[in-house]
């Protein structure tokens, strides 16, 4: 009897302790598939706004809004921000230089700076 009610005792703190495993999954999940939804936004509305000089702008935005999702959103800011400037600064030859401000916005944004430290004057309030 000793035994099944050790063995009952251990299935309960198992499952417990899972549960809270997968919880915490699934918020991260959650997190980054709308992190990666806000760093899309930024991207749309910067294509959109086609403004001159918004760039560091709408990366820093879309960095800062998926990082206010949480940790997996944080993680999705970073991994399409990394993902973009290695495209942007080896395949499409816009310089070391853009690359790093990029990159510079990108962590701004991500460590909850406000984004609009970036914004420049004129842009529609819309964005």
């Amino acid at each position: 009897m000793k035994f099944c009610n050790c063995m009952l005792l251990l299935s309960l703190v198992l499952c417990v302790s899972a549960q809270n495993w997968f919880t915490n999954a699934g918020a991260f999940i959650r997190d980054a598939y709308r992190g990666a939804g806000d760093m899309w936004r930024a991207y749309d509305d910067m294509r959109e706004a086609n403004y001159k000089n918004a760039d560091k702008y709408f990366h820093a935005r879309g960095n800062y809004d998926a990082a206010q999702r949480g940790p997996g959103g944080a993680w999705a800011a970073k991994v399409i921000s990394d993902a973009r400037e290695g495209w942007q600064g080896d395949i499409s030859g816009r310089g070391a230089e853009d690359t790093r401000q990029d990159q510079e916005a990108n962590a701004w944004g991500r460590n909850g700076g406000d984004p609009n430290h970036y914004r420049p004057k004129g842009l529609p309030s819309k964005y």
